[in-house]
């Protein structure tokens, strides 16, 4: 009698883990855009997510994450960086 232990399982966890990053800032990035303040419409309209990275592509972000706005007093990184901590959790957890 011998014991067999399935590797496929354990690929496919590997395989999740893997995903995990890009899953987590695809949710990250949207959830940055949602706080952006809005005015008119630029910073949200300018604000995007490539692979991994977010990107505020307009000339006052710094001001707005530095919280310059009544709208977002905290800004946007660090409420975000909280945002991804707990999507993490909840995606290893999921595993």
């Amino acid at each position: 009698m011998g014991v067999k232990i399935n590797s496929k399982q354990v690929q496919r966890m590997f395989d999740n883990m893997l995903d995990i990053p890009n899953d987590v800032m695809k949710k990250a990035g949207a959830y940055f855009k949602e706080i952006t303040p809005i005015d008119k419409g630029n910073a949200k309209r300018n604000t995007f997510t490539v692979n991994t990275t977010i990107k505020a592509n307009y000339g006052y972000a710094g001001e707005l994450d530095a919280g310059k706005s009544r709208q977002a007093k905290a800004g946007m990184s660090n409420p975000t960086i909280d945002f991804i901590e707990q999507e993490f959790n909840v995606e290893i957890k999921r595993l």
